[in-house]
């Protein structure tokens, strides 16, 4: 990992990782970024002790996703050819999307002032979305006269319906807080200075239960964005198989028959 993409654990079982190019407000384009990332979402995956996860960004901005300086040819977006742009993407911006699919740990984007572009986009990688009063976002491709390279097309409407994410994507138009709340982008505002204890409180209540279920759930919940009923329900059902074994799904059903708090330890 590269100081690009800060990782910070704590003892509840909350990574927070902080994008932290703020002088550049944090591009995600850029290869450092995308490999910090990326292997911050691979410790994750990994550790046992992980139950959920916070995303935010350094200083003033959560992302402005790509660096219009690399969009000039010859340039990490904007390779010079149509091949090797192509592979460019490929091999960069668009494994992304992929990691934060493939992740079963449960991501909170914490957003703090804009998200723009691709870092709208990264927003809708996440599972949930918390913003402060100052946060805006825009899905601006079109104003640079550019496509959401990044998965954003098959992201934003599934976040907010396919009417609005036509709207934001065809205008690339900045929405502010109040607007991406009432549209379902974000599921709560709150002051900017209370931003990252909103996303630890929302932390530490997936944090509070069995981590195998709330992986499972995560699953499932992606899963059900592409597939039909009958095959999910078949997934749901081996998983649900897998639950009823788990040392704390019997710890659940003792804590409340005996009416006392569960004890889970992630068996």
């Amino acid at each position: 990992m590269t100081d690009a993409v800060l990782y910070e654990a704590d003892d509840e079982g909350i990574v927070t990782l902080t994008l932290n190019r703020p002088e550049l407000r944090n591009p995600i384009t850029d290869r450092e970024v995308i490999d910090g990332l990326l292997a911050a979402l691979e410790r994750l995956e990994a550790d046992p002790a992980a139950r959920v996860a916070i995303l935010t960004g350094a200083g003033k901005g959560f992302s402005s996703g790509g660096n219009i300086n690399e969009m000039k040819p010859g340039g990490s977006v904007n390779a010079g050819t149509p091949v090797k742009t192509r592979i460019g993407y490929k091999r960069g911006v668009q494994r992304l999307p992929l990691a934060f699919a493939a992740l079963e740990v449960p991501v909170i984007a914490a957003v703090n002032g804009a998200a723009i572009g691709a870092g709208c986009d990264l927003t809708c990688m996440c599972d949930l979305r918390i913003a402060g009063e100052s946060a805006k976002f825009a899905e601006s491709f079109v104003k640079l006269g550019l496509i959401a390279g990044d998965g954003g097309s098959w992201l934003l409407p599934r976040v907010i319906g396919w009417s609005k994410a036509a709207e934001m994507a065809l205008t690339g138009d900045m929405i502010d807080a109040a607007e991406a709340l009432a549209c379902g982008l974000v599921s709560k505002v709150v002051p900017d200075a209370e931003l990252m204890d909103a996303a630890r409180a929302l932390a530490r209540r997936i944090a509070a239960n069995p981590s195998h279920a709330v992986r499972m759930t995560k699953r499932l919940l992606w899963e059900g964005r592409r597939s039909d009923l009958a095959s999910l329900l078949e997934m749901a059902a081996a998983m649900q198989a897998a639950a009823h074994t788990t040392a704390d799904h019997a710890e659940a059903v003792e804590a409340f028959l005996a009416k006392r708090k569960p004890e889970f330890k992630g068996d």
